[in-house]
């Protein structure tokens, strides 16, 4: 078990061999849960959802793929409103 110290800001960190066992990296974040006792489970967030869930994206409603083409023009036109 590890012995972690709370900081006066209230802060914790955590060191790099139960990030790693956690699997997470500088960015990612992690969820808590408070358990009975004063008791808490740290697990790293993942995202919700498939990679397969991207690929609806480039339909239409009812319709093919959007072509090369046409996904080029639109992020021309998401460029352009950023300016």
């Amino acid at each position: 078990m590890a012995t972690l110290t709370v900081t006066a800001k209230g802060q914790v960190t955590l060191r790099k061999d139960l990030l790693q066992h956690l699997g997470v990296h500088p960015g990612d974040k992690l969820t808590v849960d408070k358990l009975p006792d004063g008791r808490v489970a740290v697990k790293a967030a993942r995202p919700a959802g498939a990679i397969s869930d991207v690929f609806d994206l480039l339909k239409r409603e009812n319709g093919p793929s959007l072509s090369i083409e046409e996904m080029h023009e639109i992020a021309v036109q998401g460029w352009a409103s950023k300016r």
